[in-house]
């Protein structure tokens, strides 16, 4: 009986666990926009830092930092720190321009949640 009550228990858990895990997919013009906007709002900062508050994963976002390297929009630079290197990024001025004419007016136009034009 007693473990009857605990499978019933588990499985009220993990349905309620997945729906909290399910995230909403993110387009890249704001993955982008969201990482301009948190150096610009925070200066140099560490890769780690960087991606946790962005929301992002490591592996999986890496490309897109490397990408707006490479097209000047942030800058990237490492610091030694003992025996590794730390990976620190900051907004170029390039990246400024483009997130105060194009991607605030873009967000204007299509705000993120689904709103709807009535």
């Amino acid at each position: 009986m007693l473990s009857n009550k605990v499978t019933l228990h588990l499985i009220y858990v993990v349905q309620n666990l997945s729906c909290d895990l399910v995230h909403e997919y993110r387009d890249r013009a704001y993955i982008r926009k969201d990482i301009i906007l948190k150096l610009f709002e925070h200066g140099e900062i560490n890769q780690s830092k960087l991606m946790s508050i962005c929301g992002l994963n490591n592996v999986k976002h890496k490309e897109i930092l490397d990408e707006m390297v490479n097209k000047e929009l942030i800058t990237r630079r490492e610091e030694p720190w003992g025996n590794k290197s730390i990976i620190l990024y900051k907004v170029s001025e390039k990246g400024k321009t483009l997130l105060k004419e194009i991607l605030e007016p873009y967000e204007k136009l299509f705000p993120r949640g689904g709103e709807k034009d009535e």
